[in-house]
């Protein structure tokens, strides 16, 4: 029976490139120049520090460009408030990664609502969507494109 997995994953490498690409980016700006303005990246937690507010969000914004030009959808990003830290501001934005279980239950509603031959079943931080055709998997795609979650989707893992 043809399978496929519902996922929500950023690589790590890819967001690597981009940090250090808006990273490099900032070095080269004009209004940065002498500035303590600098990314850093641990797992999928990526701070921002700058000397104002101003700055930090157009630091944001630098950051934002360099994950879509690395195709990294922003609606994944979970961007927190700027704080005071000694002379500078420090912002933090997570990465969130994998679905959470809220979403993979509307999910999972989503396609038992919708009547499709298809069946669904939660596994971790993924969803696991099962047909007898290939043509009802792909309509189960189409469904989840629409569906409005707030978290980017990928498919993978298809089995025929």
């Amino acid at each position: 029976m043809p399978t496929f997995d519902v996922v929500s994953e950023v690589d790590k490498h890819v967001l690597t490139n981009a940090v250090d690409q808006a990273n490099r980016l900032i070095g080269n700006r004009f209004d940065f120049k002498g500035v303590d303005a600098r990314f850093e990246r641990n797992e999928f937690l990526v701070t921002l520090f700058a000397e104002v507010d101003f700055q930090a969000e157009q630091m944001l914004d630098i950051l934002q460009s360099a994950l879509l030009k690395n195709k990294v959808d922003i609606a994944c990003l979970d961007i927190g408030e700027a704080k005071p830290l000694g002379k500078g501001v420090k912002m933090e934005v997570t990465v969130r990664t994998g679905l959470e279980s809220e979403i993979c239950r509307k999910l999972v509603k989503a396609l038992k609502d919708s009547k499709m031959k298809v069946q669904s079943q939660i596994q971790g931080d993924q969803v696991r969507v099962t047909g007898k055709k290939r043509d009802d998997l792909q309509a189960a795609m189409a469904l989840m494109r629409e569906a409005d979650l707030g978290m980017p989707l990928q498919f993978n893992n298809f089995r025929d």
